[in-house]
């Protein structure tokens, strides 16, 4: 699992590289390209990059005493009211989840999400804060809805 984790975040790395190199200065969503921080609820690193001035995609690697679980999102975000450092997002999404303990010891699922939030730079500084809602539905030993994920990110902004 540590090797496919590690391909993971290559493959994210080779994403952003690669999409940097066709985005304008001026297409840059909030002075920002890219940004890297934790997320809670659970815990988590998350990995945010901009493709145009309104697209982004983020990864996120969840770590928790259940297991883990790494989510692809595909966000539009959008301005709320006069332009600034505040914005809205939705998107689509897709995870797969490996669990350690309970019910469901030793199994892996995939699923489908979504994300609903808000999105703030801060003028002058490097940090961008979100808040969000991530419902999802997975497939495999667990096939069901889950409208608890999501959370509070905190990212240093480059």
């Amino acid at each position: 699992m540590k090797k496919s984790i590690v391909r993971l975040f290559l493959l994210m790395g080779m994403i952003v590289f690669i999409s940097n190199q066709n985005l304008k200065a001026q297409d840059v969503s909030n002075n920002y390209s890219t940004a890297i921080g934790a997320k809670f609820y659970p815990t988590g690193i998350t990995l945010k990059h901009f493709v145009s001035y309104a697209n982004a995609f983020e990864f996120i690697g969840y770590f928790y005493e259940r297991g883990s679980r790494l989510t692809a999102l595909y966000e539009y975000h959008g301005e709320i009211g006069n332009p600034g450092g505040l914005r809205w997002y939705v998107g689509p999404g897709a995870h797969v989840a490996f669990y350690k303990t309970g019910f469901f010891q030793g199994s892996r699922t995939v699923g489908v999400d979504g994300v609903l939030g808000l999105d703030y730079k801060f003028k002058g500084i490097p940090i961008n804060i979100s808040a969000d809602w991530q419902p999802s539905y997975e497939f495999g030993d667990y096939d069901g809805f889950s409208g608890g994920w999501g959370g509070f990110a905190v990212r240093f902004t480059f």
